[in-house]
């Protein structure tokens, strides 16, 4: 029985268990769907609320964009508009100048058409007063015939011979006058071409120069050192001489010994020899030859190195070492002075400046210039004018026959055969002829202008001469009184010709002849 009642008890329990169960469950069924439902809710409102954001940011993008699009659009509008206002700026500029352009044209033609109406009437009235004069000159020329005729008792043809014969040197004068003026151009341009190509050549050329002279005095210390020079019997003395080839003169000059020879390197050698044995103090035939040997071989040396810096300097290859040799021997060698082997490397580099200024091959000019003293180097087994053995030598050494024409034309020993030959003759005498090159330059350069002024002054009507530009133009001042402008002209012609026969000198001379006239007036 109890056990039948627990089990009623356990299923009435059960039964409201599940009672309760059921209504918790229906409880939390109803407040899931609640739940559910707010959720849905704000799920949907949030997906309206972004549905509607990005409908409201789709809005404003094309907005935007169609903005954007209008503004391009006005932009390009307003571009293209700009554009063709500016062309049409243009067009209307351009049509404005040809309009003016066209008015000033038409002005122009205008002002030269009253200038030639007027010029035409000028000329005119120009041509009616020359027949008006030809009438009267020639009625009084016919006068004059008759009234000559007259007075010297002459007939009429003589009369009229005499007439023709002042006509005649009248004519004369005016002739010379205008082949004067036909000459001074054509001389004007030529000199002005030549003064050019060496103004240029002379301004652009910048090396250093210095004249060295070569020594012939050594100065001893004291006249003891003379007599060990000279040695027991002269046998020191006579042992440079036989070593050197030069002579040693020891009695003239106190203190000094002077050395003679032909050869500037001998000459140089035997110097610097008797300096050594001075210095080292041992002399005797020995130590003399030794040394003697030993200066030969550096001046040798130094022969060589001069030869390929002169080469180097001017930019000069290919020369055969013998040719560098002898180049390099000119750096003993004097002329009046002045130093061959710089006045060398002077002429190469004026013949290249001249030779560019002229178009020619700078390269090829320099070499000429460069080598046109080469003869110079030589010693007396050589015989002829240095022009000639120079060109010579360097033939033998395959130099180019223009450049061995050059060389050996430079002195007009044989027929210049290029325009290079020519460079060379005018370099030469242009590096001579600079002041200060040579000794002897001032006494000639002095001497042509006083010959230059003597000879003008040897001229009847001629009171003042004065020679000027360093002897290239000589001016002449002659009486007004006594020398007509006419006469002024055939003056200076007859004093050019007079110089050509005279005197001699490079280039030209200019002669002008100054004719004063001064008129004075007193003032009361």
């Amino acid at each position: 029985m109890e056990i039948v009642i627990g089990v009623i008890a356990l299923v009435v329990g059960v039964a409201a268990g599940f009672a309760v169960g059921a209504g918790r469950a229906k409880k939390a069924v109803e407040s899931y769907q609640s739940r559910a439902e707010e959720d849905g809710r704000a799920r949907a409102a949030t997906l309206t609320a972004t549905a509607e954001g990005a409908a409201e940011k789709l809005r404003a993008q094309a907005e935007a964009d169609a903005a954007q699009i209008r503004t391009r659009a006005e932009r390009d509008a307003e571009r293209a508009n700009a554009e063709r206002r500016a062309e049409i700026e243009k067009v209307d500029l351009r049509l404005s100048k040809r309009e003016e352009k066209l008015d000033e044209r038409a002005s122009e033609l205008d002002h030269r058409l009253a200038e030639l109406s007027k010029e035409e009437k000028e000329a005119q009235r120009l041509s009616q007063s020359i027949a008006d004069k030809q009438r009267n000159v020639d009625s009084r020329l016919g006068e004059l015939q008759t009234r000559l005729a007259e007075i010297a008792g002459l007939s009429r043809d003589e009369a009229r011979a005499q007439i023709i014969e002042s006509v005649t040197e009248q004519a004369r004068l005016d002739a010379a006058k205008a082949a004067r003026e036909i000459e001074e151009s054509a001389l004007e341009e030529a000199e002005k071409r030549a003064k050019k190509v060496l103004a240029v050549t002379i301004q652009r050329y910048a090396g250093e120069y210095v004249a060295e002279r070569t020594v012939s005095v050594v100065n001893l210390p004291s006249d003891e050192m003379k007599g060990r020079i000279i040695g027991r019997e002269g046998r020191n003395i006579r042992a440079l001489e036989a070593a050197t080839g030069v002579d040693f003169i020891v009695d003239d000059t106190p203190e000094a010994i002077i050395v003679s020879a032909f050869d500037p390197v001998r000459r140089e050698i035997a110097r610097l020899s008797l300096e050594r044995l001075m210095a080292d103090g041992r002399i005797h035939p020995s130590r003399i030859e030794e040394i003697v040997a030993k200066t030969t071989k550096e001046v040798d040396k130094i022969c060589k190195e001069a030869g390929e810096q002169a080469a180097f300097e001017l930019g000069i290859t290919g020369l055969h070492p013998e040719i560098i040799r002898f180049m390099g021997r000119l750096k003993y060698r004097t002329s009046y002075g002045q130093n061959i082997w710089a006045h060398s490397i002077e002429v190469g580099f004026l013949c290249g400046l001249m030779a560019g200024e002229l178009g020619l091959n700078v390269k090829l000019a320099r070499r000429a210039g460069f080598l046109h003293d080469i003869g110079k180097a030589m010693d007396q087994s050589d015989e002829g004018g240095h022009a000639i053995v120079g060109a010579n030598f360097i033939k033998k050494y395959g130099e180019d026959e223009l450049i061995v024409n050059a060389v050996g034309a430079h002195h007009e020993e044989i027929k210049p055969a290029s325009v290079i030959a020519h460079l060379v003759i005018a370099a030469d005498a242009l590096s001579g002829a600079r002041p200060g090159a040579r000794r002897e330059v001032l006494e000639s350069y002095v001497k042509r202008l006083e010959d230059l002024e003597r000879i003008s002054m040897s001229f009847p009507g001629v009171e003042k001469s004065f020679a000027v530009q360093a002897g290239r133009e000589v001016r002449v001042i002659v009486a007004n009184e006594r020398v007509s402008d006419e006469q002024a002209s055939m003056l200076s012609r007859d004093i050019a010709r007079k110089i050509e026969q005279d005197l001699t000198y490079p280039g030209q001379i200019r002669v002008t002849v100054i004719r004063e006239l001064r008129a004075t007036e007193v003032a009361r």
